[in-house]
């Protein structure tokens, strides 16, 4: 374990450091001038100069990088160009309502996703089946906005069940994990359903059914474990997916998480803040992953850490 672990480590510090290059460059190389955005559409060229001078912007590409990966390595995401603050205490700052509602959304992902996909694969063939993966394909379908504006339109407007948007309480937080659950159910019902269909044509749940176990432990005890497991290196992925944050839904239901600080920093060529969201949401992935890859051998101990 601790061999493994120290290798998927040095692969993951390689893979951060491809993507902060790729993404340093492609902002490098970026038409916008993000000290336009600084110093305002009247102001002098001798000003823009001055400005760009101490942002270290003047600089060769490798001597900007480098100085950016130096104060990387010292836990420095670096300084808003607008907003003036640490890049690390914005994203420290919205990291609680983010987190809130990934794991919000994840359980609504898999309370739908997988009990549909259980239910369509003991029922394939049959009409319920059907009507189960016609509206999966409905969900990875359907934009992120038509399904929030649906949801909050029904039960915010008309009904007045759930507040229309913003922060603070559990109301705030059921429309928002509602919609990215319906929208990310479909693939988990589609991908639970083909992995249960395959486990129940294994040899080891015959047997249990020759040993006269009844229908649910079968599918308890037996299947769901070994079908599941693909689902959870799904989850491992969704996990850097909402820790980058769902720009849509955010914006829709007021949600303040990184997803609208990554969307406001685009739209002011903000360089550090952009940076540092996708440095953070890489990290997740990552780490989604390697925990995923951990849990896997816990249930299934068939499976080896390589």
């Amino acid at each position: 374990m601790a061999a493994y672990l120290a290798r998927r480590l040095i692969e993951s510090l390689l893979i951060l450091l491809g993507v902060s290059f790729i993404t340093f460059f492609l902002l490098y190389v970026l038409p916008a001038d993000p000290v336009r955005q600084i110093a305002g559409r009247s102001a002098t060229p001798e000003t823009v100069q001055i400005i760009r001078e101490q942002l270290g912007l003047d600089q060769p590409f490798i001597v900007q990088y480098g100085r950016y990966l130096g104060g990387l390595v010292q836990g420095d995401l670096g300084r808003s160009y607008l907003q003036k603050t640490e890049v690390a205490e914005l994203v420290w700052s919205r990291l609680p309502a983010t987190l809130l509602l990934m794991v919000a959304a994840i359980f609504c992902e898999l309370l739908i996703g997988v009990t549909l996909g259980v239910v369509a694969a003991l029922s394939r063939g049959r009409p319920l089946d059907h009507v189960v993966m016609v509206g999966s394909f409905v969900a990875v379908s359907a934009p992120q906005f038509v399904v929030s504006l649906l949801l909050l339109y029904v039960f915010a407007v008309k009904l007045g069940w759930f507040p229309i948007g913003g922060y603070g309480t559990f109301a705030h937080l059921v429309l928002p994990a509602l919609t990215l659950g319906l929208l990310g159910s479909g693939w988990y019902s589609r991908m639970m359903r083909s992995s249960m269909i395959d486990v129940l044509r294994q040899d080891f749940v015959r047997t249990a059914r020759a040993k006269g176990l009844t229908r649910g432990r079968v599918i308890l005890r037996h299947a769901l474990p070994n079908a599941i497991l693909p689902i959870i290196a799904m989850i491992g992925i969704d996990i850097g997916v909402f820790m980058g944050g769902i720009v849509v839904v955010e914006s829709v239901f007021g949600w303040p998480g990184i997803g609208q600080l990554a969307w406001q920093a685009i739209q002011r060529v903000d360089i550090p803040i952009i940076m540092g969201v996708t440095l953070v949401s890489a990290t997740t992935i990552v780490l989604g992953n390697l925990l995923a890859d951990i849990i896997c051998p816990m249930i299934d101990p068939r499976i080896k850490l390589r």
